[in-house]
């Protein structure tokens, strides 16, 4: 079979990520007799410092006609300043709203090789931690009105937190539906006791929730379940939250896991049309090092291969080849315990790609 695909390096350490995960990608071609066309685009800051703009016209109009999408991360001390009006973040807004990938999935995934980097106590641990954290991206208050105003010589400024039912609806199907492909368990996490959206979008999950009776619906407001996502992790099953709760949450996710650098992430649309990446980001402080963790952006492009294109087989050899390099004590330096083998990006991606053999 042959895909195209939209490859989107970024800033910081997003080259040298994305360019050891096309190398597993490329080991898994061969092994498969698949053909991956790679179409490099830029977007962030250095599409700013090249074209001046963080998402380039034709960066989207290119990711519109692959297949799917990587990317690597975005932004860097470069261009951080939060009060500039044009800032790499906003490709990412960009790309997401103009491919309308309104679903993202981020696995919170601690294997028992890497129990001992975990912040967490053994015994809160137990023999690992699994969530799949289900997050709307499309709505909310990142995507709702916002401005400034002057009144009364005061500064002020303010952001909409909107949903309709529609969009509600469609993630928690999505919710569901992986729900029944796991522990049958869905957490909703919302602040129904303060904001109007909140309560609305608990109506829409609980009809939705009718529709799916063998699985396990209950409510935690967004306080208590960051609370509960520290205290007792494994209670968790799917995590379903809207954007800027999701965003918050999945981090924290990422976090008791042991490293941000674990963890990959699918951004979904309709006719399973996807952006993969992972979680970190641009990391501008170890760029060009190569000591950066490839191991997300590995598990992003596994991922991709079983959400958009349905290659289970072919996406599973990348979890167990990164299992298997785990399991022998190879480290990058974010995932470092004492007794462990130490080796950089490079290397890293070089062991994946050893333990999935074949020609």
């Amino acid at each position: 079979m042959e895909y195209n695909i939209a490859v989107i390096p970024g800033d910081g350490i997003g080259p040298e990520v994305v360019d050891v995960s096309l190398g597993v990608l490329n080991k898994v071609a061969k092994k498969f007799n698949h053909k991956f066309n790679y179409n490099f685009l830029q977007a962030g800051g250095c599409a700013i410092d090249a074209e001046g703009v963080p998402l380039p016209e034709n960066t989207l109009k290119e990711c519109k006609k692959s297949d799917a999408v990587i990317l690597g991360a975005i932004g860097g001390f470069k261009w951080d300043n939060p009060e500039a009006k044009i800032r790499p973040e906003q490709a990412i807004l960009g790309l997401r709203a103009g491919l309308n990938l309104y679903c993202n999935l981020r696995p919170a995934i601690l294997s028992k090789w890497l129990k001992e980097v975990s912040p967490l106590k053994s015994s809160i641990i137990g023999e690992g931690i699994d969530i799949l954290v289900v997050r709307e991206l499309t709505g909310g208050i990142y995507f709702g009105e916002k401005g400034k105003a002057v009144v009364n010589g005061v500064e002020e400024a303010y952001d909409t937190l909107k949903y309709n039912e529609n969009e509600i609806r469609r993630i928690a199907k999505i919710a569901f539906e992986s729900a029944m492909k796991r522990n049958r368990k869905v957490t909703n996490i919302d602040k129904a006791n303060v904001l109007e959206s909140s309560r609305l979008w608990r109506r829409i999950v609980e009809e939705v929730a009718e529709e799916y009776s063998e699985v396990e619906l209950n409510h935690l407001y967004i306080d208590n379940g960051a609370m509960q996502l520290v205290k007792n992790p494994r209670q968790f099953d799917v995590i379903l939250t809207d954007n800027m709760f999701g965003d918050i949450l999945s981090d924290e996710a990422s976090m008791i896991t042991g490293s941000i650098g674990m963890l990959p992430s699918a951004s979904l649309g309709g006719n399973n049309f996807g952006l993969y990446e992972p979680i970190h980001g641009s990391a501008p402080d170890i760029a060009g090092k190569g000591i950066a963790n490839p191991l997300a952006t590995i598990l992003s492009v596994s991922m991709m291969l079983k959400y958009t294109f349905g290659l289970e087989k072919e996406s599973k050899v990348i979890e167990d080849a990164v299992s298997k390099v785990l399991e022998k004590g190879y480290r990058t330096l974010d995932i470092l315990s004492e007794g462990k083998i130490k080796v950089c990006t490079k290397e890293m991606g070089d062991m994946v790609i050893k333990e999935i053999g074949g020609m």
